[in-house]
């Protein structure tokens, strides 16, 4: 994309085109290796439903409503009638998270959820387009000390999380609108995949 000076002297026609060309490249990166980290993604995550267990969810901005979007396509329903998922988003709890912040600090705003709501075999996905979020990391830690599944949905070179996660989504991108656009579109894979081997719905007012 042009830098700030231009863009903001650019016709409209011009920042449309662009922001169309620089999806598209974006999306032309995707292959294999994308597929592979959703698929165990999914694959984790299926695991900890059958056991018992639930999907976090966490990230910052942008990241935050990523995370909030791929739970309620979960507990909601994606495309098709099946049961609700055990899904949640840390995100969410302007309580928790204004306490947590003030009495401990806003890198710790996810991971003492985690220490409080994760159980061993349940799975923390962990979305951050720089990778380095402190609060997504800090999250990580807790959750691999506390038995969880960690995966990370990340941008630009992976950060730090890359290496501390089990999975990792890698957008092809440098810029982060780019990388979140690719986000929520693996993560609308991710609830392909998931749903697809959900049982259907019974009757509408039945119970699964």
């Amino acid at each position: 994309m042009t830098d700030d000076g231009n863009r903001r002297d650019a016709p409209v026609e011009r920042i449309f085109a662009q922001t169309l060309q620089d999806h598209r490249d974006a999306v032309g990166r995707l292959g294999p290796e994308h597929l592979a980290a959703v698929a165990a993604l999914a694959g984790d995550v299926a695991r900890a439903w059958q056991g018992g267990g639930r999907l976090l969810a966490c990230g910052n901005g942008g990241s935050a409503a990523d995370a909030q979007h791929i739970v309620a396509e979960l507990v909601g329903r994606f495309e098709c009638e099946r049961r609700a998922c055990a899904a949640l988003a840390l995100t969410v709890n302007t309580s928790t998270l204004t306490a947590v912040a003030n009495d401990y600090g806003f890198e710790e705003v996810f991971a003492r959820q985690v220490e409080g709501l994760g159980r061993p075999g349940d799975v923390l996905l962990v979305i951050s387009t720089s990778g380095n979020s402190p609060n997504c990391v800090r999250a990580a830690e807790r959750a691999r000390a506390a038995g969880l599944r960690v995966h990370g949905f990340l941008g630009r070179d992976g950060g730090r999380l890359r290496a501390m996660v089990d999975g990792a989504l890698i957008a092809p991108s440098q810029d982060t609108p780019r990388i979140q656009e690719i986000h929520m579109m693996m993560g609308h894979l991710l609830c392909s995949l998931l749903e697809r081997d959900l049982p259907a719905a019974g009757p509408a007012g039945s119970r699964p």
